[in-house]
């Protein structure tokens, strides 16, 4: 049987933001909305089934949020192995990206341990930045051989950045309702792409535009435009 399969689809950003959102509501802790970044990831990032985030701490690298098990165990075989995609793209300034470690791998005592011990067979890392300061990476695992596509990096990059601001926040010492704020907006934004891609019949890329080009006319920032699109049609409908 091909294992070469179609990885499933994934969920369209505002429902993920949407999701974060209501796990964010419920935290208090940073470790908490690690752990939500985390998940959010396998729904966002085409055929992630893992994923888990690494910080320096020191001369170590800690594992302080992870999806299960298995991503957990990954990052372990990375320590003691001294390879893998966290590790590389806290020293390159490229993602790291193995689709198939199957087929050969920059990281072969890693992936031999992965291979052995795990469903895993495609890796990505994504450093995170504080203040230009490399502290840290996600890392991203798919169970399909070739899921992890050109697509599916640029969906893992734009997560990156939102937890590299995660990272920063928590690291100058911001709460969780800076984030919740910065999140609901993001929402509120989807939202109004969407309703204007139904209404106007328009592509997300065109709808996104429209909401950009209307916000600097009237000038006002597009969360708060978005949100006056959004506002009159909550009424009779639940989120």
């Amino acid at each position: 049987m091909d294992e070469h399969v179609s990885a499933p689809a994934t969920a369209d950003p505002v429902t993920v933001f949407t999701a974060l959102a209501e796990i964010l509501y419920q935290s208090d802790e940073p470790a908490q909305a690690y752990a939500a970044l985390c998940l959010a990831a396998t729904m966002l990032v085409p055929g992630c089934d893992h994923a888990s985030m690494m910080l320096r701490d020191g001369r170590a690298h800690v594992t302080v949020a992870a999806t299960d098990d298995i991503a957990y165990r990954v990052d372990s075989f990375e320590r003691a192995t001294g390879e893998g995609p966290c590790l590389d793209a806290l020293d390159d300034d490229s993602a790291q990206l193995e689709a198939d470690l199957r087929a050969g791998s920059r990281w072969p005592r890693l992936a031999a341990a992965v291979l052995e011990h795990t469903p895993v067979r495609g890796m990505m890392g994504f450093r995170l930045l504080v203040d230009q300061r490399k502290v840290g990476a996600v890392n991203l695992f798919s169970d399909t051989p070739g899921a992890f596509t050109a697509d599916a990096a640029a969906s893992a990059s734009v997560l990156a950045a939102f937890t590299s601001v995660t990272v920063t926040a928590v690291t100058r010492g911001d709460d969780i309702a800076s984030l919740r704020a910065g999140l609901t907006s993001n929402r509120e934004i989807g939202k109004a792409v969407g309703l204007l891609m139904g209404l106007e019949r328009l592509s997300e890329d065109e709808a996104f535009d429209l909401l950009r080009r209307t916000s600097q006319d009237m000038n006002i920032k597009v969360a708060d435009l978005a949100r006056r699109i959004v506002d009159p049609h909550r009424n009779g409908h639940r989120d």
